[in-house]
């Protein structure tokens, strides 16, 4: 994971590993507008969830953050785990200068409203929060909050490809897997996801300036092509 300086505030370029299963992959070959591409829409399904919820869960999330993050009182997650959460999530996806992170999205409150809505993803998420701790207790002597940041990316590297991870960490990579996604649901349902790819929405266009010239180059098409004259046989 990278430091970077941006304009006089330190700012961490996503690692990743912690965003795909691509192990060919390096911190410098991914953007954030990859992740969608490398996670898609995440199955939102695997969490009992339709889409409907996941708007319910984006609005609970929207309006928790208009309180401020110090006003939000979790209501799953414990005063432990809810440090872990927010830092968690923003290990997956990070502030960077396109957006925000994570938790500058209310990814932490959409999967509080996840977690109290639909009580079958409590048990995964408890489990694997506490194999986290415990992790960087066998690493480290210290539990996951409190390890470095080089220490917490080193436990997220070892889980976050399931093919190349070891047997021994096969509870860590399931629970990663499964946090990952609901971190990418919550974002790029969220204000913050919306303006990070360009979605613009339901919006007035009172100037038609036509398709973009690198989306008509990449389709092999031109105005010129289309204002010729078709002959007719």
């Amino acid at each position: 994971m990278k430091k970077t300086v941006d304009g006089g505030r330190l700012t961490v370029d996503r690692a990743v590993p912690l965003l795909g299963e691509n192990p060919a992959s390096t911190p410098q070959d991914v953007a954030r507008r990859d992740v969608v591409k490398m996670l898609g829409a995440a199955t939102v399904a695997a969490f009992g969830l339709a889409a409907p919820d996941v708007a319910r869960a984006a609005a609970y999330a929207g309006a928790a953050l208009q309180q401020g993050a110090p006003a939000y009182k979790p209501i799953f997650f414990t005063r432990t785990e809810w440090p872990m959460v927010r830092s968690l999530a923003d290990l997956v996806i990070p502030a960077d200068a396109r957006s925000g992170s994570a938790s500058d999205a209310g990814v932490p409150e959409f999967m509080d409203f996840i977690m109290m809505e639909f009580k079958g993803n409590q048990k995964w998420m408890r489990d694997g929060l506490q194999w986290l701790n415990a992790e960087g207790g066998r690493r480290f002597k210290k539990g996951f909050i409190a390890c470095t940041a080089a220490q917490q990316t080193q436990v997220l590297d070892d889980i976050a490809f399931p093919k190349k991870a070891p047997a021994a960490l096969k509870p860590g990579v399931e629970f990663f897997t499964r946090f990952r996604d609901m971190t990418a649901s919550g974002f790029w349902s969220s204000r913050v996801g919306y303006k990070d790819i360009g979605y613009m929405g339901n919006m007035i266009v009172p100037v038609w300036e036509g398709c973009p010239e690198p989306q008509l180059k990449k389709l092999g098409v031109s105005y010129k092509m289309s204002m010729k004259a078709v002959r007719r046989g």
